[in-house]
This record gives C-alpha cells, structure tokens and sequence, in this order.
C-alpha cells in the first residue's frame, strides 16, 4: 500500500527511518558479540522470508521488524574483525554514514544534471584516487559495481582503442569482419577477467595464457611476441598468494609495442599507497587499471574504481547519451556500464577525505603487518604457510588434503571466524585474508589460537 503525502504520514515516513537506523546501530554496536557466520538454526530460521505475496501489503514497520529480526541473525559479520574471506573489508564508520545520507538524496547520478551535488563529489573522489594511487593525472576514472563490471568496462575500452588504431570503428562497425585482437594474460588470470573475456566474445580458448612461476606472477621469459593488436593483462595481487606480476621487466617487453595493457589490481593496487609501493614498480605505464573499494579501502558494497589512461576510448566504448540526457564525456554514465547508477564514488571520497594519505598507509601497512603475524603463528603451530606473504594474504595448508578440510569446516562452523577453501598446485588450501580496519592483534592471536588447538585435535591423518 502506497503511503499518502499527509504531514502525519511524513512523520511516519521519519520515525521508519529512525527505526531503522536504530537497528542498524544496534547490529554495528553487537559487532563481535554474535557468531562471524550465522548458526545453522539462523539460517533455518530466514526460510520465514518464504510468503507468498499479499496481497494489500503489511504495514512497512513491521517489514523492517522481519528483515532485522531475521536478516541480522542470519547475516554474515564480513563487518567485523575477525572475517578473512574474499579480501573484504569492512565499512569505514565514515564511508557508511555518507553512503546513507547519498541513499537519502537518491539521485540519479548520471550526469551533473541528475545530480550536482554526486556529480561535484565524484569528480574530487576521482582526483584523489589517482593521486593516492600516483597514476596518470588525466586519466578517465568511473565509480563502478566492481571488478567485474569494471573489467568488462576497460576491455571495451581496449579493444575500441586497439582496433581504431587497426583503422576499424567497432562501436559502429561491429566485429563481423574487424581485424583479429589477440589477449595475453596471466594463467592465473582472476574469475573476473576471465568473465569479462567471455563477454566480450573473446573465446577463452583463444587467449595465449601465459604461465607462472611458483608464486603466482607471470614468467616475463614466457611472454609471446606481442602487437598493435594485443591486449595485455597483468595482476596486481594474485588471488590466493598476494603476489604481483613483475611489471618493469614485463613492461620494458610490450609496453612500446602492445597495443594496450590492463591491469587486474582489485585489492593489491592499494600497496602503491603505502610502503609496499615497490611491488608496483611499472604498473602506472599500463593503459588501464581496475580496483575495488570495498576491499581495501574499506568502503560499502559494492564499490570499484576503473581508470583509463586514455578517456577517448573509455567514452567511444561506454558513451550513452540519450535525446533527453545529454552530457560531456566524462559523466559517469559515459564511462561506466551502469546508465542509471548510485553515487559509488561518495563512500570512497569520504573515506580518502578522512583517512589522508597517511591513513590509507596505515590501513594497507597495518593489514600486513597482521598477515605476517598470522603466517608465523600458523608456521610455529605447524601447518605450512605456502606463499611468501608480501601482502596480506595468507596460503596455507596442513598435514594432508583430508586434514586442511576438515580444519576449514571447523573453523567455518566454530563461529569465531571464517575464511574459505581454495586449490593451490592441485591440492586444497584455506586463504586468511587480513582486509578490515578493524582486525587488531588480539583479533590475530585468536585465531591463530583456534587453528592451533584444531591442527592438535586427532583425526584420521590418513586422509
């Protein structure tokens, strides 16, 4: 039932606000208090969202009353200190609360049009991002959903480039009877990458994968000869090691002669941020570059960043202007998928605002620093750290296959942490991701204490 516009109901649209906002301070205030992965019995308990649809609709309290009720319990606390999966952070207090006040503005931020004030924000959070990261001033960056979005939207963006330099306009010509683009990437290419290929109609069968030495980057000595027409995909941070290409020396091999390089940089391109910046040495000679925000930086999800040296072909490839939204090619329907979008770039200018350069250093540098701590505890309790922990990913694995799942599925049902399986050299592993601002030392020593006291606990080793 739709609301009336009466000034009783405006108070009832208000006190519905302040509900809600209550209950979402309440879950932030118990962070650490519940279990990091909800019980089975809260997940059996969300099968009460099963409603058929009313018909007249409930009153809107007590919708809020069930999804609190019932979705808090059964949310996973990724919020907290003590989530290591998927390299995500939790929110920066800061960065949710500009994100609810721009959820309260719900504008369109399209174009300046749509929205001065997102339009205003976005165009500084730009700024900052490329200043922060030390990449191509004059680059064109779009606030995107993610990496994955975001790589769709800067391999377009390449092969628009890569084949109007082969004298072929894609975008109005199409890719019947183009010139051919080849791709070279890394074998350990992200899921993401992979995906946007697939899109893009580039046949995963056709890309030349390159192979990898024991850490996860690119063998330089591996590369293919490459042209104008090739696209050239590097990694900064591999997914289960942390460990990045190594980008001078691949680049001094293609960079004068490939016809655009891109690179994969979704949480390890924060280390050019900080004191690990030598990891990056090479990676601002690319053409473009992806990297989320809610991974590092610490903002809500979803939130990503894509910069392109070259915003011609960034707007060639993703221009959406229509009869009744007209806007310059900067506008941020112009250089991202989403014509009708949400301000994503206020979180991040909010928290780059509030953390300064320095505190963006502090964020990376003190998430490492917890990584290594992790990787000597594991080590003194007996499993094997498999990587060599530049950042803050953690590899590991113990006794036998049998053992390190079963040490995993504990660990995920102990409700003192979580992090996930993974498969490194064809054998499992489990990934501890060190991603939240939150995470402090005693966050580390307990979970080095869990997994110490379940690599004691007997199981069949013959596993």
């Amino acid at each position: 039932m739709l609301p009336s516009r009466n000034t009783a109901d405006r108070r009832t649209e208000l006190d519905l606000l302040a509900d809600a906002d209550r209950r979402a301070r309440a879950y932030v205030a118990a962070i650490g208090s519940r279990p990091v992965y909800p019980s089975s019995a809260a997940r059996a308990a969300l099968d009460a969202f099963e409603e058929d649809l009313p018909v007249s609709g409930h009153d809107e309290a007590s919708t809020i009353r069930l999804l609190d009720e019932l979705g808090s319990a059964g949310a996973v606390e990724s919020n907290g200190a003590r989530y290591f999966g998927y390299v995500v952070g939790a929110t920066l207090p800061v960065a949710a609360a500009a994100d609810r006040l721009a959820l309260a503005w719900d504008n369109a931020a399209s174009t300046s049009v749509g929205s001065p004030a997102t339009a205003a924000v976005e165009a500084v959070a730009a700024r900052w991002v490329l200043d922060v990261l030390d990449l191509p001033r004059d680059s064109a960056v779009g606030f995107s959903t993610s990496a994955g979005a975001g790589t769709v939207a800067v391999l377009a963006a390449a092969r628009q480039h890569v084949l109007a330099r082969l004298g072929w306009d894609v975008a109005r010509r199409g890719l019947v009877g183009a010139p051919g683009v080849r791709v070279v990437a890394s074998e350990r290419a992200h899921v993401v990458v992979r995906k946007a290929l697939r899109v893009l109609g580039f046949g995963l069968d056709t890309v030349e994968w390159v192979r990898t030495d024991e850490h996860g980057r690119i063998d330089p000595a591996a590369l293919p000869p490459v042209d104008a027409s090739t696209i050239v995909i590097l990694q900064a941070g591999e997914v289960n090691t942390g460990e990045f290409d190594p980008f001078s020396a691949i680049m001094a091999r293609v960079r004068s002669s490939a016809g655009w390089v891109h690179v994969d940089g979704a949480f390890g391109l924060w280390a050019r941020a900080s004191r690990h910046r030598s990891l990056t040495d090479g990676v601002e000679l690319a053409d473009s570059w992806t990297v989320d925000g809610h991974k590092w930086l610490n903002t809500p999800y979803d939130s990503a960043v894509t910069i392109v040296r070259h915003p011609g072909a960034a707007s060639a490839a993703l221009h959406s202007d229509a009869s009744y939204a007209t806007s310059t090619d900067d506008a941020q329907k112009n250089l991202t998928l989403e014509f009708s979008r949400r301000a994503r770039g206020i979180p991040i200018w909010a928290a780059l605002r509030t953390l300064g350069r320095a505190g963006v250093a502090e964020l990376v540098e003190n998430s490492t620093r917890s990584a290594r701590r992790i990787a000597d505890g594991l080590h003194g309790a007996g499993y094997t750290v498999l990587n060599r922990v530049v950042l803050n990913q953690v590899l590991v694995r113990a006794g036998s296959p049998g053992e390190t799942e079963r040490i995993v599925a504990a660990a995920q049902a102990s409700g003192a942490t979580w992090f996930g399986s993974t498969v490194w050299q064809g054998a499992p592993a489990f990934r501890v991701s060190v991603s939240s601002w939150r995470t402090q030392d005693d966050d580390v020593d307990a979970l080095v204490g869990l997994l110490g006291d379940l690599i004691a606990t007997p199981d069949d080793r013959s596993a």
